[in-house]
C-alpha cells in the first residue's frame, strides 16, 4: 500500500529546529506523517498516534517498519488527549501535537471501502 500524506512538506517545516520528545498525533491515519517525522526527529523517544479507525492504526503498524518501537498506537478520539496521555503513562510534557482535519477522502480510505470504527 502507497499512503501520501496531505502537505507533508508544510506540515513537517513547523517543526523544522525544534526539539521534541514526546509527540502526540491526532489523526494518525495509515501513518504517511508519521513515518515521514520520525525520519526528520530521530531525537522523539515517544511518537502517540490516536486514530478511531481500528483498520487504519493496524495499516500505520506495519507501515512504521523499523520506527514502530517509538509509536504508541492508540484507539481513541483525539478529542480525549488528557485521557489518553493518562493511559500512556506519559509524565513528560508533550513537546508537539499534529492535528489535521481533510476535507476529501484519503486514498488509504478510498482504496479499502470506508472508515471502520
Amino acid at each position: 500500500m502507497r499512503h501520501v500524506p496531505v502537505m507533508p512538506e508544510e506540515s513537517l517545516r513547523a517543526f523544522r529546529g525544534k526539539k521534541i520528545s514526546v509527540f502526540f498525533d491526532g489523526t494518525l491515519g495509515a501513518g504517511g506523517f508519521a513515518k515521514l517525522f520520525l525520519s526528520e526527529h530521530p531525537e522523539v523517544k515517544i511518537y502517540i498516534g490516536c486514530d478511531r479507525d481500528v483498520e487504519a492504526l493496524e495499516t500505520a503498524r506495519r507501515y512504521m517498519g523499523e520506527e514502530e518501537h517509538r509509536v504508541v498506537f492508540v484507539h481513541g478520539n483525539f478529542g480525549d488527549l488528557e485521557a489518553v496521555v493518562r493511559n500512556c503513562n506519559i509524565t513528560d510534557a508533550i513537546d508537539g501535537f499534529f492535528l489535521i482535519s481533510e476535507y476529501h477522502q484519503c486514498s488509504w480510505i478510498k482504496e479499502n471501502g470506508g472508515l471502520v470504527s
